[in-house]
């Protein structure tokens, strides 16, 4: 258990994540930090009056500064703003880095899990902004999408997911990589269950399963998904478990890519980001992860904090 977590943003997500933290009691405190006066505060007094139902001792506690926030162990970063009409890439990456520039001040010593859109470029500006080790700056994308990958797949194999071993990697967006090379269910290669054409339209599902969700929700986004994803980042973090995650992490030669946030294989412990595993892909999981990571770099070429 750590002594105080911080929660950036109380929209769905943050406050979701804030709840599934207090609840697995891996803080003393949960601060949940947000611009909007009022709304941190009412959803934290909220969340901790649950507690004696739950059966949680973990305080949560809401603020619009981050002051209460200082010394974090780990802070989760859910919020920033959208790119609106006539805003330029750069305004966006400008304003989201002054959120950035407060974790700076107030939780120098934190390990930072970035979950604000458009991930792999947030997790870049985070970095470049705190001028925190790759270590200490780690994006949620990778445990998500390869958690709507073997849902798919178990609901097509007719399987409990907890049958299903799989893993996504590769930017957050149409470009994800799910390695069907490395997917078994309970040992068995998932080729010898289902055939190719089954299996790309449940890869293709996966890559548009957060524009599903919003195109049912209409004005909003998934968040319990991404709020389970975040938590199971941050467990593997606090309880020093040495989890094998697909996390966006900072590359440096690893697949042959560098200076860049993309996902790959992260083992996750005390101290953040403890080793990125190199695995075998296949020629056309190779090819496409290099893909994925030249969008990535676009992506961050077009934006100067």
């Amino acid at each position: 258990m750590l002594n105080k977590i911080t929660v950036v943003g109380a929209g769905n997500v943050g406050a979701t994540v804030a709840q599934r933290l207090a609840e697995q009691e891996l803080a003393r405190t949960v601060v949940m930090v947000d611009v909007v006066e009022g709304l941190p505060q009412g959803k934290a007094l909220d969340q901790w009056q649950s507690g004696p139902i739950e059966g949680f001792d973990t305080r949560v506690v809401g603020a619009n500064d981050y002051g209460v926030a200082a010394g974090s162990e780990l802070v989760v970063v859910t919020a920033g703003i959208a790119r609106k009409p006539g805003m330029s890439r750069d305004d966006l990456a400008r304003t989201n880095a002054g959120i950035v520039k407060q974790l700076k001040q107030h939780c120098s010593q934190a390990i930072v899990v970035v979950v604000s859109n458009p991930l792999d470029v947030m997790c870049w500006v985070t970095k470049q902004v705190t001028g925190f080790p790759r270590e200490r700056v780690i994006g949620m994308a990778g445990v998500l999408d390869t958690a709507r990958f073997r849902a798919f797949l178990a609901d097509a194999v007719r399987v409990s997911v907890e049958d299903i071993d799989a893993m996504v990697l590769g930017g957050h967006g149409d470009t994800m990589v799910p390695l069907i090379s490395h997917t078994t269910v309970s040992g068995i290669p998932v080729a010898q269950l289902l055939d190719r054409a089954t299996l790309d339209q449940i890869v293709q599902r996966t890559r548009d399963g957060g524009a599903e969700i919003v195109g049912h929700l209409k004005t909003g986004s998934a968040f319990y998904a991404p709020s389970a994803a975040v938590v199971q980042m941050v467990e593997a973090i606090v309880r020093d478990k040495h989890r094998l995650l697909p996390c966006a992490a900072w590359v440096e030669g690893e697949y042959g890519l560098s200076g860049m946030y993309v996902g790959v294989p992260c083992k996750l412990a005390r101290g953040g980001l403890e080793q990125i595993v190199e695995i075998e892909l296949a020629a056309d999981e190779r090819a496409a992860l290099r893909k994925s990571a030249e969008q990535v770099n676009e992506s961050m070429a077009a934006v100067k904090i």
